[in-house]
């Protein structure tokens, strides 16, 4: 059996996606082994997680610094720790040039809508759902897709359709896609790293269960 793949996860916030992951982790015979948290933010949620499973955790500040400063110090780390594929878990940050170089097609990121749709700078969080509900959308849910230089513009993998029921608020779409996003992210992370191991290029999940590939452009 091939020896898991060497994870970094990246997060901004409470890290409930980082807590999937590492859950989907402990509770199989997962490809990938979580070895580093990164966050912009000491006060992050996500480092008391990583603490409480023995998860080495590092901030890099981004606030008031020059990008080829953050980006040297986040190769650095993530070198440091033989990471071999990197896990966006809610991580506001544009990833720095030289870290999307460097792991190219091996950074993932989960986003709450159904990309193209409901991306790019500043759509996160709760400003996606608004969006999502003032458009009229009758179908959201997350995404998840490979990282570049721009955000949300990778190659999508995968997507999971949650309903926009009459009545929804930006706060109970945001939790059923939560919901999903906790069942659907470890699926695509497990994906990429039996993929890595491989050493084969990543494809789209296959269309099955409940994940599914989608039509282009997004159903709305």
């Amino acid at each position: 059996m091939s020896r898991p793949v060497r994870a970094a996860v990246f997060a901004s916030g409470s890290g409930s996606n980082f807590q999937a992951l590492l859950d989907a982790e402990r509770g199989s015979s997962a490809p990938y082994e979580i070895v580093l948290l990164v966050s912009d933010r000491a006060s992050a949620g996500a480092i008391e997680r990583a603490g409480s499973h023995q998860v080495d955790s590092r901030v890099v500040s981004f606030r008031l610094r020059e990008m080829d400063e953050v980006d040297a110090e986040l190769v650095e780390a993530l070198e440091e720790a033989e990471v071999e594929v990197i896990f966006l878990a809610g991580f506001l940050r544009l990833v720095p040039p030289g870290v999307v170089q460097r792991w190219r097609g091996r950074i993932l990121n989960i986003h709450p809508a159904l990309l193209p749709a409901f991306g790019g700078k500043g759509m996160w969080g709760m400003h996606v759902h608004r969006a999502v509900l003032d458009a009229g959308a009758r179908l959201t849910g997350p995404t998840v897709h490979l990282v570049d230089e721009i955000y949300d513009r990778g190659a999508i993998l995968a997507q999971w359709p949650v309903p926009v029921l009459q009545g929804d608020t930006p706060e109970t779409l945001a939790a059923r896609v939560l919901e999903v996003e906790h069942r659907l992210y470890p699926r695509v992370a497990a994906h990429l790293c039996r993929a890595i191991q491989r050493n084969e290029k990543v494809r789209p999940l296959d269309a099955g269960a409940e994940a599914f590939i989608p039509t282009d452009p997004p159903l709305t």
